[in-house]
């Protein structure tokens, strides 16, 4: 049996440094974050996850209940290459803003654009 190979991830516009940040991803809910990209890295679902293909077609959320708050993952895992990370934030409301969404998508097409030039 062999071990699935790990993708690398690519980390779109300031997600990486959404996810550094204590006030937008508190240690628990990264190390959380952390746990579930791994997951996906192996080629496995996230524990809490949804499609959301509105941002972009193969998008899913990966979203991490803690007691200080919801917070979510955008990402593309479809591609052989890379998982790349759309956008890391603390949700605010039931209903994810349209803030979000629409930097998610603008990050999509960045993320299209930038896989085209390859």
């Amino acid at each position: 049996m062999s071990v699935p190979r790990n993708k690398p991830i690519d980390w779109i516009g300031s997600s990486f440094k959404d996810l550094c940040n204590d006030e937008i991803f508190p240690e628990d809910a990264r190390r959380a974050a952390g746990y579930q990209l791994r997951k996906v890295q192996r080629g496995d679902d996230p524990d809490d996850w949804k499609p959301f293909d509105d941002v972009g077609a193969g998008t899913k959320e990966i979203r991490i209940k803690q007691t200080d708050g919801a917070f979510r993952m955008m990402y593309v895992a479809k591609f052989e290459d890379a998982i790349y990370v759309l956008h890391c934030f603390k949700k605010k409301t039931q209903k994810t803003s349209q803030k979000d969404k629409d930097l998610s998508t603008q990050r999509y097409k960045d993320m299209m654009l930038t896989r085209s030039k390859k």
